[in-house]
């Protein structure tokens, strides 16, 4: 006899249809939800660290903001931040000098870091060593860097002043952290001996790639050392040039530790550059709102030029055939 339910129907007629799972249930049952399960948490972190300050800083860009003032925060002015910032001429000086300090220092470390790659792909023996020797500048942090050259260069008891004495060559030490044009000097000084190995490896890496075809068949033609490195090998390492530019540009434009350290924007401000006035207009002037704008404006001209960088970089690589 078949079984019946309470209303007297029999389960053998009964037809039936399959239960429709739901996308959210098929969605985890299927293992789909394990990754962002497991991103979750840095997610979180992300957001409260990053996100959450990145939110409060622009909108503390419209506001008046003041440090000790903190009900400014909630007083909404408008743009009236970066009409005062593009009217200042501290900005337009910083601004400056900023462009100047990066353009010496990017072209003077890519010259050095080429002449130090090309000697070291000379190198029969000990390469390695060489190569890891020529990483131990960048391997040092701004700081340490800036407090070594600081004692480098200290008027009274500097290196620099008691190895000029000691030969003769001057009577009476030189302040080159107090002088308006030699201080800037010793600051790129710093800055080149930090970061050139940057250049010289990668620039390194581009050489050992570069494959030897196209040299042996320069040689044949009669093309000489000057004429193969212009029109090959300079060619294939423009890419790599450029790679290391875009790095370092963003690194220069942001300079503040080793300018802190060494003259903290003296003498006469003559060595500061746009992140040590931004510092100094947030914390030392407590105008955090300004500060903000600031800040956001030189984020922009980071992105301006890291997008130059990777324009050249993509037209290098086009005209070497790399590019799709």
């Amino acid at each position: 006899m078949a079984e019946t339910i309470e209303d007297g129907i029999s389960l053998e007629g009964r037809i039936s249809y399959p239960v429709r799972e739901s996308r959210l249930r098929r969605f985890f049952r299927l293992g789909h939800a394990a990754p962002y399960i497991l991103v979750l948490p840095s997610l979180f972190i992300v957001t409260f660290v990053v996100a959450i300050p990145l939110v409060i800083s622009l909108w503390s860009s419209f506001t008046p903001y003041n440090l000790v003032r903190p009900w400014t925060l909630y007083h909404y002015i408008g743009f009236r931040n970066y009409l005062r910032l593009f009217n200042s001429s501290d900005f337009w000086w910083a601004f400056g000098r900023t462009v100047v300090f990066l353009t010496v220092a990017l072209n003077l470390e890519m010259l050095l870091g080429l002449g130090l790659a090309l000697l070291v792909n000379k190198i029969t023996a000990g390469k390695r060593a060489v190569r890891t020797i020529m990483m131990f500048p960048m391997m040092f942090s701004p700081i340490l860097v800036g407090f070594q050259f600081k004692y480098i260069f200290n008027d009274n008891v500097g290196l620099i002043n008691n190895a000029l004495t000691s030969l003769g060559f001057m009577h009476y030490p030189i302040a080159w952290l107090v002088n308006a044009i030699l201080a800037p000097l010793t600051i790129l000084i710093a800055e080149t001996w930090m970061s050139t190995s940057v250049f010289a490896i990668l620039l390194l890496a581009g050489l050992l790639a570069l494959p030897s075809e196209p040299l042996e068949a320069a040689k044949v033609d009669g093309c000489n050392a000057w004429q193969a490195f212009r029109h090959i090998t300079l060619p294939f390492l423009m890419p790599f040039i450029y790679i290391a530019m875009t790095i370092r540009s963003l690194d220069v434009a942001r300079a503040y530790d080793m300018v802190k350290i060494m003259t903290d924007g003296g003498p006469a401000q003559r060595t500061e550059l746009l992140w040590t006035l931004i510092a100094r207009t947030g914390y030392e002037d407590a105008r955090m709102g300004m500060a903000n704008a600031m800040g956001y404006v030189s984020i922009l001209l980071s992105i301006a030029v890291t997008v130059y960088f990777y324009r050249k970089l993509m037209a290098a690589r086009s005209y070497m055939g790399g590019a799709e």
